[in-house]
């Protein structure tokens, strides 16, 4: 016996893809001979076509009205498992997904691993690679028993890849009756403002830390420096819990993984917490006046000097050469 199939949920924002859902599947083509997708949300059209490309040959989609989108997916999955007998369920680590997984996991009486950084298949043996330790060490735990394993995997774990393939099929499940966990109603929704490409999508990232000094230096620093490179700002844990930022700016093990070519990281320590979200990354460029800083253990390239005067002059010295 072996993983024959192997289930996504499909996350996507304004008809597009989840580049996390995207990652799953490129990943999830290898692990089983059926690929398939599980969606809750609006135009599920183009969603198959983009799923499909990435090797799903199936969408099924329920509509969840106002109903949490992960709810209503895992109430759909669980009226689903009996009769397409997946073996193997993967959820990225994102909002939604940790709503579907943890329900899905509750109804089906099932045990789920999350944080998952790698997946190994042997027959029908699923093991998980997860960090422990602030990330630094990492545990492979191994599935015994039946399926469905249930699996939520953290974003930039895996790269997205096309498959080239057409269109998945969509079969409609239609509403669901989730009971008293589809009570919790979307009444409304924020778009945040986006300026520049999305953090956990960017290919340069500049994030800063306790070392500039004061909240005034993240505006004129780190957001000037990743606008100009084209990039996105990003932020360590201690600065948000400063209030300086918004926690969606936050990049470690309780925020956002991002895996860009370029990570600047200005008056970073280098905590444990923060490497494991950008230790990936192709290079690492640290700026940190502390030459015994953590952050310089995982940098590609190293500056030891004061954030506060080696940003300005690396600054002037880009707008020199763009003028």
């Amino acid at each position: 016996m072996s993983i024959s199939k192997v289930w996504v949920h499909v996350e996507a924002a304004g008809g597009k893809v989840t580049s996390s859902t995207l990652e799953l599947l490129t990943e999830a083509r290898k692990l089983g001979a059926t690929l398939e997708g599980v969606y809750a949300g609006d135009d599920a059209a183009t969603v198959a076509a983009q799923a499909g490309e990435h090797g799903a040959t199936k969408l099924y989609h329920v509509d969840p009205g106002e109903m949490l989108p992960g709810v209503a997916a895992a109430t759909a999955m669980a009226g689903l498992v009996d009769a397409e007998s997946p073996d193997l369920v993967l959820f990225s680590q994102s909002y939604d997904g940790r709503d579907a997984a943890s329900l899905l996991s509750v109804k089906l009486d099932r045990p789920t691993l999350t944080n998952g950084l790698a997946l190994a298949v042997d027959g029908d043996s699923v093991t998980v690679g997860t960090a422990i330790f602030g990330g630094m060490t990492l545990v492979d735990t191994k599935f015994t028993g039946p399926g469905p394993h249930l699996v939520a995997i953290r974003p930039k774990s895996f790269a997205a890849e096309s498959a080239g393939g057409g269109a998945a099929e969509v079969v409609e499940v239609g509403s669901v009756d989730a009971g008293r966990a589809g009570e919790a109603l979307v009444l409304d929704r924020f778009a945040e403002e986006q300026t520049g490409p999305k953090l956990e999508e960017a290919e340069i990232v500049v994030s800063g830390g306790r070392g500039l000094g004061d909240e005034a230096n993240y505006k004129t620093l780190v957001e000037e420096l990743a606008k100009l490179l084209k990039g996105a700002f990003g932020a360590s844990r201690a600065i948000v819990d400063s209030g300086w930022v918004p926690y969606a700016l936050q990049v470690g093990q309780t925020g956002k993984t991002v895996k860009p070519k370029v990570y600047i990281a200005i008056g970073i320590s280098g905590a444990t917490q923060h490497l494991v979200g950008m230790k990936n990354s192709d290079n690492i460029i640290a700026i940190n006046k502390d030459s015994e800083a953590p952050i310089f253990s995982v940098a590609d390239l190293g500056i030891v000097g004061d954030c506060k005067k080696v940003v300005p002059a690396l600054i002037e010295a880009i707008k020199a050469k763009t003028a």
